[in-house]
């Protein structure tokens, strides 16, 4: 019996829907548990505004979780930002709707036109290189959409089992390796800063809300403990001493940011 959490669809807008790379992806997000659905125009001549037209309808007909959109759609220099213009309409009628932008803009004038045009938006909209890893899409769309899955990779080092409580380090080459040691108020903090980093690498954790683990007036300061332990914890099993500025790190004396190294 499969037993993979259905986690929503995700509409994919690409006129490249079945390129090698589209099709890894959605293959990748299936495995995630996600569905997919491509935007396919069939005998519709494969125009910018037909692609609009098509991405319109297929939003309103399936109601999607999160959308994959490509930013130039054809050949013709028209199109070659139709994604801009198909984004500008989703956040209008759908302003909440999370929007991943794709493209292969790598570098010069178009990669900027595409970004600005991207992040303008007070909206859950993101912005990705078309050759970025499926992981990373993965990552990207999981933060945009709110969702956090079972077991929570920080980086490619460290994984949170949300369900058993437990963290674990996993080292190239070996199995991975469990932390016993933390647990309970440990976990809870440590579980705290990595699902708003899920969500934003940027964000900060402010104490308010990791400090309402611990009573009495030295809550700063036993929160303040906790953090150098989890942080020993970690070090420890992967041979590394991590500093003030490493892993979790008080910003601004305003809160705390997680910051998953990727390297030993």
């Amino acid at each position: 019996m499969d037993t993979k959490k259905k986690q929503g669809l995700i509409l994919v807008i690409d006129d490249e829907w079945e390129s090698a790379i589209v099709k890894h992806m959605c293959r990748k997000l299936e495995e995630e548990g996600w569905r997919t659905l491509c935007v396919d125009l069939g005998d519709t001549p494969k125009t910018g505004d037909n692609y609009e037209n098509y991405a319109l309808y297929a939003i309103e007909d399936n109601n999607p979780d999160g959308i994959l959109l490509d930013v130039r759609f054809g050949e013709h220099r028209d199109d070659q930002f139709k994604g801009l213009e198909i984004l500008q309409k989703i956040v209008k009628q759908y302003p909440r709707l999370p929007v991943l932008m794709f493209t292969q803009y790598a570098q010069g004038p178009e990669r900027e036109i595409a970004v600005r045009g991207t992040l303008q938006w007070n909206s859950p909209v993101d912005f990705i290189d078309k050759l970025a890893g499926a992981d990373e899409v993965i990552l990207r769309l999981r933060r945009l959409i709110g969702d956090t899955p079972e077991i929570m990779k920080l980086g490619e080092l460290i994984s949170l089992d949300i369900h058993n409580k437990v963290v674990f380090i996993h080292k190239p080459g070996s199995s991975p390796q469990l932390i016993d040691d933390i647990n309970g108020i440990k976990f809870e903090i440590l579980k705290e800063l990595a699902i708003t980093w899920y969500k934003s690498p940027s964000e900060l954790v402010p104490f308010n809300k990791l400090e309402r683990y611990f009573e009495g007036e030295e809550a700063r300061a036993s929160l303040r403990v906790r953090i150098r332990e989890i942080k020993d914890s970690l070090g420890k099993t992967m041979g590394i001493r991590f500093g003030a500025s490493d892993l979790i790190m008080n910003i601004r004396d305003q809160g705390y940011r997680l910051s998953p190294p990727d390297h030993y």
